[in-house]
This record gives structure tokens, sequence and C-alpha cells, in this order.
């Protein structure tokens, strides 16, 4: 059946319901297109491969920012290793994954580092320019760096604001 012949079927057997049925029709449709699941910024980002690619790149960024060495100082290879799987998971369970976080609360992993408000913005920065450079689309982008502005509080320490 073509595109043309199925308008006019429907609009056949919308006339034949009558004004009140056909509203109510409408605000039923609407209720359950308002009330369907939409898809998790984790699969419309791509999932986990996404993420742990994310990671790396921001973690890569930092890694060469003179900014950030202070941090990585006295961190053996397996350390960083955990950090970086702790790193997707958070992210991963943020985006609605379904990874689990099993590291401390962030105000607790970093206590006493010292992070200003000047090093958050790199931070962020650095993260901006991954999902530039994945080609994750603008609506994704924002909607993750919202997902990170979440922890800022817990992260920035009142000293370094």
């Amino acid at each position: 059946m073509d595109l043309m012949r199925l308008c006019c079927n429907a609009r056949c057997a919308l006339s034949r319901l009558g004004p009140t049925a056909v509203l109510s029709l409408v605000l039923s449709l609407t209720a359950s297109a308002q009330n369907a699941p939409s898809r998790s910024l984790y699969q419309r980002i791509g999932g986990y491969d996404v993420i742990a690619s994310i990671t790396d790149t921001f973690l890569s960024r930092m890694r060469a920012d003179a900014r950030f060495s202070r941090f990585a100082g006295g961190r053996s290879l397996d350390s960083r290793t955990r950090a970086r799987q702790l790193s997707v998971d958070l992210l991963c369970e943020m985006a609605g994954g379904p990874c689990s976080y099993i590291g401390r609360p962030m105000k607790a992993a970093h206590s006493g580092l010292g992070v200003t408000a000047a090093d958050w913005d790199a931070l962020v920065g650095h993260v901006a320019a991954s999902l530039d450079q994945l080609k994750i689309p603008a609506q994704e982008k924002q909607e993750f760096l919202a997902l990170l502005s979440e922890m800022k509080t817990e992260i920035v320490e009142a000293g370094g604001k």
C-alpha cells in the first residue's frame, strides 16, 4: 500500500471516530510517547568501548599537561591502571550503563590533593577536547560534560576554589 493511500485510509478512519474520540486518541499517543523509555547516554554515546576511549584520550592529554604532573608522582603502573578502570566504571555508571563503580567516594578519593578550580577547568577542557576528537555529537557531549559537573564540589577543595 502506498503512502497516499495509507494516509487517506487513516484520515477516513479518524473522521468516523468523532472529535472527542480523536482527541482522546491523540492524548493517549502523546502520553505513550512521553512515557516510552529513552535510550541512555551510555547507549547513545556508543557504549563501554567509547567511554573507555574517552577516558584513555583525556588521561593521555592530562599526562602530557604539566599542570597535572603533581598528581601522578609516586604512582605505580598498577595504581594508574586501577585508577583508569575506576574512571571508566564511574563514567559508564553515571551515563546509565551497566557498570558498577566500586571506588571510594569522590570527596575521600581527592581529599588533600589540593585540586583547584583551575585544575578542574583544565580537566574539563581535556575531556571536551577528547569528546571532540572522538566526534561525539554535540547533545551527547553536553550531557557527558554535565555529568562531570555533578562531581565538581566533591573534587575541588574549599581552599582550592
